[in-house]
């Protein structure tokens, strides 16, 4: 009788009760399969077991969201603030991370590339219904800037280091109904199935209680080399060569939306206006950092690293940083940040250190191990 059940339980795909018909998981697993993953014009399997498939514009996720389903797609700025295209005064070459898919071809024109969404990415989620939620963060440090006057912040600016989740949070509103924008890189083994460093973005209009990553619900790509989600090369190692990524967002004067500009020149998307209320109008503030999730299994704290592990009084090649940490107003005035507004949740486990000169601005490094004699 219980092979029997088993069987029953695993080639069944619906239930009919009276004239309701109720899905299985895995209909469920198949419908959202179908609805993330696009048709493509061409597919590159990228060396680290992704595949990224090249969708044509007309098939733009983006018309999928109920508020984006008649939207233009804005294929360029209409305003760019000061000194959007400069390129690094000095000589020396910059160790700035790509990205492994390229290796192995290019998306044609009028497309963009997306990483697959694959079968077991949905499956390792808690449920359907939270795959591409953002949890809460347990454990977060960050160097924080507030607007204190009238002015809105209208841009940002960061060069990122390594990671287990660096980003930009760009905000404004009460905690009930905040508005942020995020961009950076992470490690999410629970999303992508490996430890590889990804870029992402994410975006919620009412204090996380909804949002999403990449291009699931919003976010409008339209560079045709760049995938949001796909693995970095190469990453910064310990003592040895450092790697980074330059990262601009900034609201277009004109329409409200807020870009994303990567290494000086590459022109990702956008977030649209229309997908906010208290963001329409700037931030108010602006944070930059890293975090980690501890569920405290065990009772005892996680042993997730922050950035390279090590804390943030180890330096450079040894901590993970930010450095170049800038922010325009509306009228593309720079404001100063101000020196030492950072924060850490614990800092026997991760600390952060901010500090300024003439090469690298305003930055700071953090990071830490998690647990240790200090940190239980």
């Amino acid at each position: 009788m219980v092979n029997f059940v088993l069987i029953i339980l695993i080639i069944a795909t619906t239930t009919v009760i009276g004239n309701e018909i109720y899905d299985t998981h895995a209909a469920k697993v198949d419908r959202l399969l179908k609805k993330l993953n696009k048709p493509a014009l061409k597919s590159i399997k990228s060396p680290d077991g992704d595949i990224i498939d090249c969708v044509h514009m007309k098939n733009h996720p983006i018309y999928d969201h109920p508020l984006l389903r008649n939207h233009t797609i804005q294929m360029r700025p209409s305003s760019y603030p000061e000194g959007w295209n400069t390129e690094p005064s000095h000589t020396k070459k910059e160790n700035i991370a790509t990205q492994l898919w390229t290796i192995n071809g290019k998306c044609p024109k009028n497309s963009i590339p997306i990483r697959r969404t694959r079968r077991e990415d949905i499956l390792r989620a808690k449920s359907i219904e939270s795959y591409g939620k953002k949890y809460p963060n347990n454990f977060r440090m960050h160097n924080r800037t507030n607007s204190t006057s009238n002015d809105e912040i209208h841009e940002l600016k960061a060069t990122i280091n390594e990671f287990s989740l660096a980003q930009i949070w760009l905000m404004a509103g009460p905690n009930q109904e905040l508005n942020s924008i995020e961009f950076g890189w992470q490690v999410y083994q629970a999303r992508y199935g490996d430890y590889n460093p990804r870029y992402f973005t994410f975006w919620t209009a009412n204090g996380y209680r909804t949002g999403c990553y990449n291009l699931e619900c919003g976010f409008v790509q339209i560079d045709q080399g760049f995938a949001l989600g796909a693995a970095v090369t190469p990453v910064s190692t310990l003592n040895g060569e450092q790697y980074h990524i330059p990262a601009t967002i900034w609201k277009d004067s004109r329409t409200g939306n807020w870009w994303l500009k990567l290494n000086y020149h590459i022109l990702v998307g956008y977030w649209p206006s229309t997908l906010f209320n208290h963001l329409q109008n700037g931030a108010n503030r602006v944070e930059w950092g890293g975090e980690i999730l501890d569920f405290k299994v065990g009772a005892r704290h996680t042993s997730t690293w922050m950035g390279s592990g090590n804390f943030a009084q180890e330096g450079y090649t040894k901590a993970s940083y930010f450095r170049n940490l800038k922010i325009y107003n509306e009228y593309n005035i720079w404001k100063k940040i101000p020196r030492g507004d950072t924060f850490a949740t614990k800092e026997t486990c991760y600390n952060i250190r901010s500090s300024y000169d003439t090469v690298w601005g305003n930055y700071f490094y953090y990071g830490g191990p998690g647990r240790n004699q200090n940190c239980m």
